[in-house]
């Protein structure tokens, strides 16, 4: 079994569960989870996790997010994308220059309703189903932050657009609100996920490719090991006599770890309250990540990955 995680690049007619269901028939394993939903017409970043690596799916589903979307002005559909019925069309005649100062005024945090067409639940159903029925309600709006948005291409009426972003902002929306405020409405043409945390684009392999180097043999060259998510911690060794206590997922003493081989401070007493660090056992294998408890002088689980015998 696989464990860890998989850049994944998207391609479009594909939903992030078909991406899953694909996958599994590849690395030949069931315990697969993705990072958060991409829309079957979007392209590009989809980390997915595999065997124990799943216990990430929270962690990197909060990752700040990176997109190219293209904005088209002068039209409003159902779905806040061009895949859905439109609702009204407009000649857009508003100045170029309007529209990038509109555009930059949603930088910063904001207050955003989700769309109909979304996959988030409401007493159990999710809104799509409910928008296929024909049927609307009332969605509260959620806080979300665009730390950066800009033009990157101006073509009259549309506008290629990079946004930088937290966990639960729509794209589509954006560009719905956009328009609103131009007041000649607006709709997303395409869009792109290009980073996702640490997971670029560029590096991201498409299905086929996974499937290609599956029959190679070679598919475990691209699986992130699961402790790359957690490199820029300290590490800590533990002694063999404490490698029951580990292995349990218990609590571990001071005297039971090798600090003369980990990157910890060897003043104990320098070390903070909290402090997070990668625990390893004696034969250098990865079990997950601990937290320093300073009162009771103990490391304390946090999130543990528990090889699987």
């Amino acid at each position: 079994m696989y464990h860890g995680m998989i850049n994944v690049y998207k391609e479009a007619g594909y939903t992030s569960h078909d991406v899953v269901a694909r996958l599994r028939g590849i690395c030949k394993q069931k315990k697969i989870g993705h990072t958060g939903t991409l829309d079957p017409d979007a392209v590009g970043v989809l980390p997915v996790c595999l065997g124990n690596g799943t216990k990430l799916c929270d962690l990197l589903a909060d990752k700040t997010k990176e997109y190219i979307a293209v904005l088209r002005l002068g039209v409003v559909t159902d779905t806040q994308d061009l895949s859905g019925a439109v609702l009204r069309r407009d000649h857009a005649e508003v100045e170029p220059e309007l529209v990038k100062q509109v555009i930059a005024s949603f930088q910063g945090e904001l207050q955003q309703i989700p769309p109909m067409y979304s996959a988030l639940k409401v007493n159990g159903k999710k809104l799509y189903e409910l928008a296929r029925e024909g049927k609307e309600i009332e969605r509260k709006s959620r806080p979300i932050t665009v730390y950066e948005i800009e033009v990157l291409k101006e073509a009259h009426p549309e506008y290629t657009i990079r946004v930088k972003c937290s966990r639960g902002t729509y794209i589509r929306t954006l560009c719905h609100d956009i328009g609103q405020k131009l007041g000649c409405g607006g709709a997303m043409a395409s869009l792109s996920r290009i980073r996702v945390g640490e997971f670029q684009i560029e590096q991201a392999y498409t299905l086929d490719q996974l499937q290609c180097l599956a029959e190679k043999g070679q598919l475990s060259r691209v699986v992130i090991p699961v402790e790359k998510m957690f490199e820029k911690l300290p590490f800590v060794s533990v002694k063999e006599e404490g490698y029951k206590g580990l292995k349990n997922g218990n609590q571990l003493k001071l005297e039971e770890l090798q600090l003369e081989k980990s990157s910890l401070k060897q003043d104990l007493d320098q070390i903070k309250d909290g402090q997070e660090v990668r625990v390893y056992d004696h034969k250098g294998i990865f079990y997950g990540v601990y937290s320093y408890r300073r009162q009771c002088r103990l490391f304390c689980p946090v999130k543990l990955f528990l090889p699987e015998v």
